[in-house]
């Protein structure tokens, strides 16, 4: 129970549903879809499209989704891969040839949005509502306006120069050249013309037609080398998810191209060590040198399956942990190596459970802020960079390629027990996330935090030679890492932001939380 004399904030408790957003215009959204009888899959899609409008730096209909979803409380969730694909003329030795690097905000960093196709997907096969009726509130805030919020206002600011990169950028995102202050309106007529086409038509009414001609001569117009063939032939793809055992319970991910993989392989490092009893010098330490080997092979291995083998096997086995556990000094900080392996690398996330015990991990992005900053001016889509990701190095898993999904940094999470759902859970932040996954779980399951205190305790992050600890984190504690051999980094943005949804087996309730770090909120009934 937390200190009611301090600022903070309280878990929220429910009896038969419950969803956690970080915008509260998307958590009433999906709460009112709840009520009126919508299931967990409505509220969700009603719930991420409406960030699509109202928080456009983090995430939009031009971006990526990805999904687990458990259909109530099933042992294995489904889960779909809803990332977007490169152009089918995106050779490496075209970029080779010309010298061109596939920079931010380039046109070569853009992926053909995977995220309408897999809201269509998830909707036809799990909803209860049409396409059309659940887009409908996403429509009208972009038609009519709505209110920036703090937490928005903040992010846009920093980003503003990003948006004015594009004029046509600019023109929808920038007010007399500036971000818009907390308390302004905003509209974008554009998107919901989009958002209305899709309501018609489904994804047709994105990836044919008026929507996919006006991205791509965007596109074109600035050297990409995307076609109408590339929209048409974009959709998303179940996967098998990827698992491992945590303290008895059953973590899933997506797998690659997803960077879930390199979650679970942290938790099996750290399965040995008694988180809940270590100081916070040496979790800190410890997490850090676990994060590094890890990432040091995200970066090496991980790539689209469809495109090259990532040994998934091998990086969940005894074998690899152990190597890794090997490397790990509790006293000084070493530099990560690559194991070999065996033959044979910002955003929003949201969670809902409904009143049947559906449970839906869904997480969308345009991948940076604004993502590539490059705006689709008829349409109003702003268009993601994903393929900044990509690289043009001939054998390595996520050099570029025809039709390839680059490695993707959004990952949902699904904690499973006794073959019934438990939570579904994910954290924001980029190349954190794998990470911050690891920090909210040990938070729960090791330290006895409630959902709430778990996302809301200070953050840390350690990769290539970096350490980097939120502000909340005491000069006292940098002292003694920077001791060990840390280089500390005192980010200026928030690592990450988080929300999750837990079923108490006790009482039969649901206690969810919302991280502080953003403007969203839990709510259920």
């Amino acid at each position: 129970m937390r200190n009611f004399f301090f600022p903070g904030r309280s878990p929220v408790y429910a009896a038969q549903a419950a969803a956690a957003t970080s915008h509260p215009m998307s958590t009433l959204v999906a709460l009112e879809m709840l009520r009126s009888g919508g299931n967990a899959v409505d509220a969700g899609i009603a719930a991420v499209a409406v960030q699509c409008v109202v928080d456009p730096m983090m995430t939009g209909v031009g971006g990526d989704c990805f999904a687990l979803y458990a259909p109530k409380g099933r042992a294995t969730p489904i889960a779909l891969n809803g990332s977007g694909r490169s152009p089918a003329a995106a050779e490496a030795a075209w970029y080779r040839e010309r010298k061109i690097s596939i920079t931010q905000h380039s046109p070569h960093a853009v992926m053909v949005p995977g995220a309408i196709g897999a809201w269509a997907q998830l909707v036809k096969d799990h909803g209860t509502r049409s396409l059309g009726e659940i887009l409908q509130p996403a429509i009208k805030l972009a038609e009519e306006g709505y209110i920036v919020q703090s937490r928005v206002a903040w992010d846009w600011a920093r980003n503003a120069g990003i948006a004015a990169r594009d004029p046509d950028t600019a023109k929808s995102f920038l007010v007399d050249g500036k971000a818009p202050v907390a308390g302004a309106r905003m509209r974008n007529p554009q998107l919901a013309a989009t958002l209305r086409l899709v309501a018609e038509k489904g994804e047709a009414g994105f990836y044919q037609g008026a929507v996919a001609e006006d991205i791509v001569k965007k596109l074109r117009s600035i050297g990409g080398l995307h076609t109408l063939d590339d929209f048409a032939s974009a959709q998303p793809e179940y996967v098998t998810p990827v698992s491992t055992d945590y303290r008895g319970y059953q973590v899933y991910e997506c797998p690659p191209n997803g960077q879930g993989l390199a979650a679970l392989m942290m938790l099996n490092v750290l399965s040995s060590y008694d988180i809940g009893n270590m100081s916070d010098v040496d979790r800190i330490h410890i997490f850090a040198e676990a994060s590094k080997q890890v990432y040091l092979h995200r970066d090496a291995l991980f790539g689209d399956p469809a495109q090259v083998e990532t040994p998934v096997e091998y990086l969940l086995s005894a074998e690899w942990r152990d190597q890794a556990r090997r490397r790990i000094d509790p006293n000084r900080a070493k530099p990560p190596v690559l194991f070999p392996a065996r033959p044979h690398k910002d955003t929003i996330y949201l969670c809902v459970v409904d009143r049947d015990g559906n449970s839906l991990s869904l997480i969308n992005s345009l991948f940076e802020a604004f993502g590539s900053g490059i705006l689709a001016p008829g349409s109003g889509v702003m268009l993601n960079n994903r393929g900044f990701t990509f690289n043009t190095e001939q054998g390595h898993p996520n050099c570029v390629a025809p039709r390839k999904r680059p490695m993707n940094t959004i990952i949902p999470g699904m904690l499973m027990r006794d073959g019934e759902a438990v939570a579904p859970f994910g954290v924001m932040g980029g190349h954190y996330q794998s990470m911050g996954h690891v920090e909210l779980l040990t938070g729960i399951i090791d330290r006895g935090f409630d959902v709430q205190e778990a996302l809301d305790v200070p953050r840390s992050f350690g990769h290539d030679d970096v350490l980097d600890l939120e502000q909340s984190i005491s000069p006292v504690i940098e002292a003694e890492l920077q001791k060990r051999g840390h280089k500390i980094s005192r980010p200026i943005v928030p690592l990450g932001s988080g929300q999750i949804i837990w079923r108490d087996r006790a009482t039969g309730s649901l206690i969810a939380g919302s991280d502080c770090r953003k403007d969203g909120s839990a709510a259920g009934f």
